[in-house]
């Protein structure tokens, strides 16, 4: 099954946040704190801590230290695609170990496989769409994707 852990979506929903407040049109743009979003989402504190330590790490927001201190995104919504956020907290994407292991050595199934190459093209089409896509997108409130069936075209699904 294809899931996201509580860290992703935790960090997701941060930067959504902390977006939203930074450059959300109703708000004055000020630094959020761990307690603060982690309230407004019921979110463990410790969890979130842990989870807002790697998007700094990887450069995506700004500690601001002091009494009231918080973060800010290090750059802007547009520019923190949900693909980098993901891998920054999960490591590489990848549907099967064989995207990743490019020489094949640990597939037991190589000789027979007749599905690494349709995998492969369902692997690029969500790294593409998970390129695309962005913090501003989610602020924006509007379906990232649309799923139209291919019932017309005489598919039936």
């Amino acid at each position: 099954m294809l899931k996201l852990s509580k860290k992703s979506d935790y960090a997701l929903i941060a930067l959504q946040y902390i977006a939203s407040v930074q450059y959300g049109e109703l708000t004055r743009a000020r630094v959020v704190n761990t307690k603060e979003i982690a309230e407004e989402h019921n979110i463990p504190v410790e969890l979130l801590a842990k989870v807002l330590q790697i998007l700094s790490k990887h450069q995506m927001i700004e500690s601001h230290n002091g009494p009231k201190g918080g973060y800010l995104l290090a750059r802007e919504p547009k520019a923190i695609s949900i693909a980098q956020v993901l891998e920054a907290i999960e490591g590489p994407l990848g549907i099967t170990d064989c995207y990743h292991d490019k020489d094949h050595s640990s597939c037991l199934q190589l000789d027979r496989c007749n599905i690494r190459t349709p995998l492969l093209k369902v692997q690029e089409s969500i790294s593409q769409l998970l390129h695309s896509m962005s913090i501003e997108d989610m602020m924006l409130g509007s379906p990232l994707i649309i799923v139209e069936s291919r019932k017309e075209e005489g598919v039936n699904l």
